[in-house]
This record gives structure tokens, C-alpha cells and sequence, in this order.
């Protein structure tokens, strides 16, 4: 093995430290019966020489190995390991070179370097650290260390080319005390030829998997162990550090955004709330891997990962396809034939897996909860804490105008290809916590990050991170895609009606539509945490508005923003209860109220429409036009109904249905419209286990459905995993008849104790969006003697 030529401008680098002994030689010569981890130096040029000119009196000998022995600068000289005879002197050399005969990186899951370090559920044999916090390891040295004559440092590097400079290759030296934030190591005890080091990084180092070498160096010459896959060091980042970008004050939240490997993702509508469990299994087996491959896959330098916010937008753009081969295809077509439907996926360990397996072939399919899934996954694998968010009426503005536009004909009937902006029933993205340095105080804290490929950012499918303070005020200004989020959240939808000429003209205007119920799991529980305050201050609120004229006065449509019309009759849409289910009748509440004293007559028009979950129409139900009276100071009430056999072959994966209810009031001309989704219930599948449940032997579960459709589901495929419990496993079940009710058993044994979920959903061409989730508590085995 060569030895490294250094240069002396090293000296001055980040990293490198005036003690650290640099060496020069290049030449490079194996010694006999040295181990295999250490590549010695030590100056016998005219050995070598000797043997060059006459093999025959100084041959090479059969049994080399990795050690190395390099004297002075040799013109012509050969790199590689050449062996040599024992001469008169080499024992003794021997004896006070410093070969370095073991490294011992106390890998144990509850020793104090994964305890600490928080790293103890990382199913991985190698090391785990986070940065900013000091790490042991034990040394087994040649002989006795003695620090008045014999040098020593560690040499780590990470990266297909580490450079010093960049933060890629670091040289750490010995040093009588650590004084912290910065790469630096102490012996801390010698046994004999054992020291044991206390090492330190800084709280900005790197993030991702270093090489380690162990250096020596004395009078008599120089010694580098040989790298070893066994003593990579994995390096993420420290939300329990104080100086680390991304730290977190709150252990209960730590607990829950970095060390939680499962937890719930919200879907529906905004009046119908559905969730579901994810398993992120952020700490399986391969996972971390996965997540650096990830990394390495975007193609950017790592001197650039120990930066939270370079990091996050690298993930937000590689966990979708477009552009750049990552993670995930989305696909919203309703055809999944070439690949798993998004509503199938329980869990990101699969997708990351497949990925990783397939080096870099995007999996099929995903949409924006899988999207937001697997980051979450990612994130908090790399130490960033992280959470998934769903916005329910998300909008999705094109044209950067920050107001959400619906163009109707003179007939005040929408037109269709016109209205590109879209308000998706429910949006998942994520949130990731970090310090912003880059923006003015008080911009730190929950960013918002979005892999879903919408709309490009500086030329790539990314979206943020976006301080939710910034989105909060307004401040569309301030980076990343702040814009575009905002308008997610808080955008008001202004209609307009076509004009005889051509042109439009604004008629109404809805301030609080848009944004609404935005969701999280709460920490510590299974609950739903309402977080829309950190989004945007309350509907209606002075400073909610300021807040809104602030960012529309960046917009493009900037005078397009709508002024305030008297009413005095409103217009809404309710529903009773959970809301219409699967396979009955939809009923619906249309509430019109008169506040004023005279009677009033409107002309309302409603359309009702299957649409995806993402805002976009698919196909028209049913149209109505009705003239109502209604009269001084009264609410009327109208109940509205869709049938079952209107809208069974027509629905798409998340049964999202659309009404849109429009009028104008005969006697004022004012203009009444507004849209409500909503979605038909799909039922739970039950879980019920059977028996104890104990780590090693085998155990059951019953999972039952009931069809609620008066049709037969074809080709039902069921999907079962569980961490700890079981991977994932496909069950080809069949056809499953008319209101039909099925159960079947499912057989696995346990591999991790404690409360564990198992998870379970159907598949079918007929039915989507049907999943279960169980508890199931799993004991130690017993050692007791029967």
C-alpha cells in the first residue's frame, strides 16, 4: 500500500493540527510478520537498494503483508509491499516502532457510545455517533504507548474524494484536554498496550460514513493501520447537542420526531378526517445505508451534508423521480398495473429497500403521503427531526399569484380547462426542525419541506425548507418556496365570471377555504395534534389578513386582491356525522340564511363531480339548477343526495367527491359559491391476535373485512407487516363477494419485544384506502428451565 504524500500547506487546513507529524516518503517496502491492519515505515533505503541489485543475496520474501517500510525519497523507487529479510538491527527497530495491533470502536447496543450517542436502535455492527458529543475507543498498540516520544492521531474520511479543506477528510490529533467543538481526541487510560481515546467532533462536522485509520509515528519512524469496513463510522446529526443546527430542547419531542419508528399520517377531507399508521423504521437493518445512498445518488458534493438545509432540499428532490431518478414515481392516473398502488404501502422500509437493491431504480407508485412518509423516514434516520403534516383544501397555485383562481362562463358554470389552480383535498408534506441562520431571527424552528413533484424550485422537483414563521407573516420573500407554501395554506379563491367580451370580472371571493385543519400526531400519542396556528394566525384576523396582503403584494396578480362585498345571505354546505359511506347514498346539507328583512330569491346551481385527491376534476355526477325563496331572517335548510349507482363507476383511490354550489340572489345581485369535498368511509380491516405473543416463537392473527359494497371485489390482494413482528408479506386472497364478510390467519414470530404494531390493508380494483392496525404487546422469551 503506498503511503501518502503530504503536503506541508496540510498544516494550516481546517482539521489539521501543528502536533500532528506529517511524513514525506513515498516509498514503500512490506516487513515481515506485521499484521495485516498496519502499513509500517521506517528508513532502511539502503536495504532496499541492496535488494534491487541483487535479488538473489536480499530476495522478497513468500509470506508478506500489509505492513509497509519506507525510508528517504528515492528516484526510481517502486510503490507496493515488497518483503524483506530480517538484518542485523530489525528486531529491535521493531521493538520501538509503534504498530497499531487492534482498533475496538465499543459497538455494544448498551454500551455508553450507543446509549449517549441515542444511537442503540440502529440495527447495524458498526459504530453510530452524533456529531457534536465525545465517543470511546480502545487501541491495541505494538507496545506501550509513551506520549513524551511516540505521536499518534486518527484519519477519517468520507466521500468519494476527502479533502481536507472541505471537511471531508479529518486528521485528529491527540491533545492533553478536549475543549470541544472540534475535532480532537484524549487518552483517557493505558493498559500495557491498550490506551483508551475519549474522541470529539464538532457540532458542524459532516454527516455520513467515515473511514478510519489509526497513524503512529516516533523517532524511529511511522506506522497506518489498514482501513477496515468493520470500524466505518457512521456520523449523523445531534438534535440533543446545543450547538448543532437542528437541536431540540424538548425530550418528549425528541422522542417522538427522531426516535419513533412508526406513527400516523392524516388523509380525507377536512369534515372527514381519516388516518392512517406508517411504519418510518428509520432504525431497521439497511435503512441507514439506503438513506446515504440516497445522498449519494443526488450526485452533490458531501462536504455539503453537514448543513440541515442543504440536506433537506437534497431529499425533498430525491424522494421523487422526476429529474433525477430518486425514491419514488408518482402517479395519480387510477392505473398502477406496472407497479404497487400508493394506497397499499403501510411503511417506507420497503420502498427504501427496493430502491437501494435496485441502485436507484425509482419504485412505482407514490403520492404525497408515501412522498412524505419515506422523508420522514430519511430525516430522522440522519438525525434531523422530522414529521409529517397534512393540509386539508391545500391549494396549488400555478402562476405564483398567491390567490387561488376558478373562471366560470355566463352561466356560472365552471371552466374546466381554465381552472388549472387546484385545491387538493388533503396535501401531506413534512415538517423538519431546525435553527435558520441564513434567514433574520425568529425564522428558526419548523421548516416545511415537500418531496411531492408539483412545481420545480431553482430548476428541480423540490419544495422548501420554508420557516413556517415566514409563511405565517407573509414573508413569501425569505427562502425556500416560501411563496408556494403560503399559498397552500392561506390563498384566498377569488371567482370569475366570463364577460360578454371575453374578459373577466371578479364576483365573489372565499377567505377562509383554503388551509384548513392542518394535522400532525401528537407527541407522546396516537392522537391528532392541530397545528394550523404555526401555519397562519386565526381566520379572519387583522393580522391574518395583513398577513395575506403582505404576500399577495409579491404575487403576480398582486391588484387582483378582492375587496370586501356586503352579503346579507350565506351559503353552505354541511355534512351530518363520520359522513356518507361506501357503497350507500351521500347526503349532504345545503344551509342558505337571509339576515336581512326582506325576502330573497336565489337561483342556485350545483354540480357535483368525482375528483382526485389532488384537486383535479375527473369526470361530472350529476348537475341541478333550483330557484328557492327564502324568507326575512330565515335559515333554510336543503338536503341534497347522490345515489350509489351514480357514482360507483366513477370514483377514484381516495373516493373524493366534489360539490359546487353557485347562485345569485334575484333581488342585490350578489353572488353566492362555494365548494365542499367530501369522501365516502371505507371500513377498518380488524386484527385480532391470537394467543401470547413472546420474542422467538411463533404466533397468529386473525384479519377480518367486510365488503360494503353490493358488488364483488375482484383480485383482493392483502398486505401485512409489522417491525419487530413480520416484514412485509403479500396475500393473494381472491374475490370477496356481495357484502360479503371474510377472515383469514396470518402466522409469523416475533423478533423485538415490546408493544409493537402490526399493520394490514386491502387492495382492490373496486375498493382502496382499507387498512387496520393492531397493538400487540411482545414479551421476552423466558430462560427459565421447564
Amino acid at each position: 500500500m503506498p503511503a501518502e504524500r503530504r503536503s506541508i500547506r496540510g498544516r494550516s487546513a481546517v482539521g489539521r493540527f501543528p502536533s500532528v507529524t506529517l511524513g514525506f516518503g513515498e516509498d514503500t517496502e512490506e516487513e515481515k510478520e506485521e499484521p495485516k491492519e498496519n502499513n509500517v515505515k521506517k528508513r532502511n533505503a539502503c536495504q532496499e537498494w541492496l535488494r534491487k541489485v541483487c535479488p538473489c543475496c536480499c530476495p522478497k520474501h513468500d509470506d508478506v503483508t500489509d505492513t509497509e517500510v519506507t525510508g528517504v525519497d528515492e528516484p526510481g523507487k517502486e510503490d507496493g509491499g515488497n518483503g524483506e529479510k530480517p538484518v542485523p538491527g530489525d528486531k529491535e527497530l521493531d521493538e520501538v516502532l509503534l504498530k497499531v495491533k487492534s482498533i475496538d470502536l465499543l459497538k455494544s447496543k448498551s454500551g455508553a457510545n450507543s446509549t449517549e450517542h441515542h444511537t442503540h436502535l440502529y440495527q447495524s455492527d458498526n459504530l453510530i455517533i452524533r456529531r457534536g458529543q465525545s465517543f470511546e475507543m480502545w487501541i491495541t498498540l505494538s507496545r506501550p504507548f509513551n506520549p513524551t516520544s511516540d505521536e499518534l492521531h486518527l484519519d477519517l474520511k468520507t466521500g468519494p474524494l476527502a479533502v481536507v479543506a472541505k471537511g471531508t477528510h479529518v486528521i485528529i490529533p491527540l491533545v492533553a484536554k478536549l475543549e470541544g467543538d472540534r475535532w480532537e481526541a484524549a487518552v483517557v487510560k493505558q493498559e500495557d498496550k491498550k490506551i483508551k481515546l475519549l474522541v470529539n467532533s464538532p457540532p458542524t462536522a459532516v454527516i455520513g460514513r467515515y473511514q478510519l485509520t489509526v497513524e503512529t509515528n516516533n523517532q524511529n519512524g511511522s506506522a497506518s493501520s489498514t482501513h477496515d469496513p468493520a470500524n466505518d463510522i457512521y456520523i449523523l446529526f445531534n438534535p440533543w447537542c446545543q450547538d448543532d443546527i437542528v437541536y431540540m430542547d424538548s425530550e418528549d419531542e425528541r422522542q417522538e420526531y427522531i426516535l419513533n419508528d412508526t406513527g400516523r399520517i392524516y388523509y380525507g377531507t377536512k369534515d372527514q378526517i381519516g388516518s392512517r399508521t406508517w411504519n418510518y423504521g428509520q432504525f431497521n437493518d439497511g435503512i441507514l445505508a439506503a438513506c446515504l445512498f440516497v445522498m449519494e445518488k443526488s450526485g452533490t458534493s458531501p462536504s455539503g451534508w453537514g448543513d440541515p438545509i442543504n440536506v433537506v432540499r437534497i431529499i425533498s428532490a430525491m424522494v421523487n423521480s422526476p429529474d433525477d431518478q430518486g425514491v419514488l414515481e408518482g402517479n395519480w392516473s387510477g392505473d398502477y398495473s406496472n407497479g404497487t398502488s400508493p394506497t397499499v404501502w403501510s411503511g417506507s422500509v420497503e420502498i427504501l429497500k427496493e430502491y437501494h437493491k435496485k441502485n436507484g431504480t425509482p419504485v412505482k407508485y407514490g403520492q404525497c403521503w408515501v412522498f412524505a412518509g419515506v422523508v420522514t423516514t430519511v430525516l430522522r434516520c440522519l438525525g434531523i427531526p422530522t414529521r409529517p403534516v397534512t393540509n386539508f383544501s391545500s391549494a396549488h397555485d400555478t402562476d405564483v399569484s398567491l390567490t387561488t383562481d376558478v373562471y366560470l362562463d355566463e352561466n356560472l358554470e365552471p371552466i374546466e380547462y381554465l381552472n388549472v389552480d387546484s385545491i387538493w383535498n388533503f396535501h401531506v408534506w413534512n415538517d423538519c426542525w431546525m435553527a435558520r441562520e441564513d434567514l433574520p431571527p425568529g425564522n428558526g424552528g419548523w421548516q416545511a419541506v415537500d418531496a411531492t413533484p408539483q412545481e420545480t424550485s431553482q430548476g428541480t422537483y423540490c419544495c422548501g425548507p420554508a420557516s413556517l414563521a415566514a409563511v405565517r407573516y407573509g414573508q413569501v420573500f425569505l427562502k425556500h418556496d416560501t411563496s408556494f407554501v403560503f399559498a397552500e395554506v392561506n390563498s384566498d379563491k377569488i371567482y370569475w365570471q366570463k364577460n360578454a367580451d371575453g374578459t373577466f370580472s371578479q364576483i365573489y371571493s372565499e377567505k377562509k377555504i383554503v388551509g384548513v385543519s392542518l394535522s400532525t400526531k401528537a407527541v407522546g400519542s396516537d392522537e391528532r395534534s392541530d397545528i394550523t396556528h404555526l401555519y397562519k394566525h386565526p381566520e379572519g384576523s387583522d393580522e391574518e389578513r395583513i398577513a395575506v396582503e403582505t404576500a399577495c403584494s409579491y404575487g403576480s396578480k398582486a391588484k387582483a386582491y378582492s375587496s370586501p362585498t356586503a352579503e346579507d345571505v350565506s351559503l353552505e354546505v354541511t355534512l351530518d356525522g363520520e359522513g356518507p359511506k361506501m357503497g350507500k347514498d351521500a347526503e349532504l346539507m345545503i344551509t342558505l340564511k337571509n339576515s336581512s328583512s326582506q325576502q330573497r330569491s336565489v337561483s342556485l346551481h350545483s354540480q357535483v363531480s368525482v375528483m382526485y385527491y389532488t384537486g383535479v376534476h375527473k369526470a361530472t355526477v350529476r348537475t341541478d339548477t333550483t330557484d328557492i325563496e327564502v324568507l326575512p331572517n330565515e335559515e333554510k335548510i336543503l338536503e341534497w343526495a347522490l345515489e350509489y349507482k351514480d357514482y360507483k363507476d366513477k370514483l377514484m383511490d381516495q373516493a373524493a367527491l366534489m360539490l359546487t354550489v353557485s347562485g345569485r340572489v334575484k333581488e342585490t345581485q350578489q353572488i353566492l359559491a362555494t365548494q365542499f369535498s367530501f369522501r365516502l368511509r371505507t371500513p377498518d380491516l380488524i386484527i385480532k391476535p391470537l394467543g401470547k405473543a413472546v420474542v422467538g416463537e411463533k404466533m397468529s392473527v386473525e384479519i377480518s373485512f367486510t365488503n360494503p359494497l353490493p358488488q364483488v371485489l375482484k383480485a383482493v390482494v392483502f398486505h401485512v407487516e409489522g417491525l419487530g413482528l413480520l416484514t412485509a408479506r403479500k396475500i393473494n386472497y381472491g374475490d370477496i363477494g356481495s357484502h360479503a364478510s371474510v377472515s383469514l390467519t396470518e402466522q409469523f414470530i416475533p423478533t423485538l419485544s415490546g408493544t409493537r404494531k402490526l399493520l394490514a390493508s386491502l387492495d382492490c380494483k373496486q375498493l382502496t384506502q382499507v387498512h387496520g392496525v393492531s397493538d400487540i404487546t411482545v414479551e421476552e422469551k423466558s430462560n427459565a428451565p421447564l
